[in-house]
């Protein structure tokens, strides 16, 4: 699936786009940033990315006047939690969206649900975890975002997720069903439950996740987790999300929508 759209041309220059991993002593951390690298690389070649951890480096988050997209990926904690540096990450996107309110935001999982907290939204336990890719269905408003996708209503992506966003922010609008996709108002902000970023090669790293959350593993069921095997490896849409967003870069913002106004006071 390729999503093409009518946006305006984008400059010549290279793509710079900051990613905040915010996983917390994670071993996994460079398999993530290869993983961005990778499925980036693969539509964007000349794009420069910059990687930051506040999770593990005190106070380190981007410039966002060197970039043209800021992304806030998943992470290994609740995003409940109260730990200083998710107060942080709290305060940068604050700063972010009233200093720089023209500038784009990706949420991907962890920062799809911190962004909707951060703005007024609720996220609770999912009653079923997700791992391995999974259809995500689109609404009226995601078939005319995502155009290509329209006819099949849906598109695929890697999921990774045991908690959701059960009470979308105000500001923002349903492009899938479940809030699985959310667009600010203003059009500054797009954020997925899913993983666009990663591929089967990553996604694979977690599988020792199903005993905490589904209660079997290799040796207690192997037909479980040849089923889980199919999910990891299976075609999804990440290559054709990434383009859309890449195109949504250079689409204009849309101005008045009082998006800063809607702000948790949290």
């Amino acid at each position: 699936m390729s999503f093409v759209t009518g946006g305006p041309e984008p400059p010549q220059q290279p793509l710079r786009i900051a990613i905040l991993l915010n996983s917390y002593r994670s071993r996994l951390l460079p398999a993530i940033r290869a993983s961005y690298e990778r499925t980036i690389g693969a539509v964007a070649p000349d794009a420069r990315l910059a990687f930051y951890e506040p999770a593990n480096k005190y106070g380190e988050f981007p410039d966002p006047a060197c970039f043209d997209l800021i992304v806030f990926g998943g992470s290994n904690v609740d995003p409940r939690k109260s730990h200083q540096w998710i107060l942080d990450v709290h305060g940068f996107l604050r700063r972010l969206v009233t200093q720089f309110p023209e500038k784009k935001v990706l949420g991907i999982c962890w920062g799809h649900q911190t962004i909707s907290r951060v703005f007024g939204g609720k996220v609770v336990d999912a009653a079923h975890p997700e791992m391995g890719v999974a259809t995500v269905n689109l609404t009226e408003a995601g078939r005319q975002f995502f155009p290509e996708a329209a006819i099949l209503g849906s598109f695929k992506l890697q999921q990774h997720h045991r908690r959701e966003v059960a009470v979308a922010p105000a500001a923002f609008v349903q492009l899938a069903q479940g809030n699985q996709c959310l667009l600010s108002e203003s059009n500054t902000i797009l954020t997925f439950q899913g993983h666009p970023e990663k591929d089967a090669e990553t996604a694979r790293l977690r599988m020792h996740d199903s005993m905490r959350w589904f209660g079997f593993d290799a040796e207690l069921d192997e037909k479980a987790w040849a089923r889980l095997q199919e999910l990891i490896f299976m075609e999804h849409d990440g290559p054709a999300v990434w383009r859309r967003i890449l195109d949504w870069i250079w689409e204009p913002p849309i101005l008045g929508t009082g998006i800063v106004d809607k702000l948790s006071k949290m």
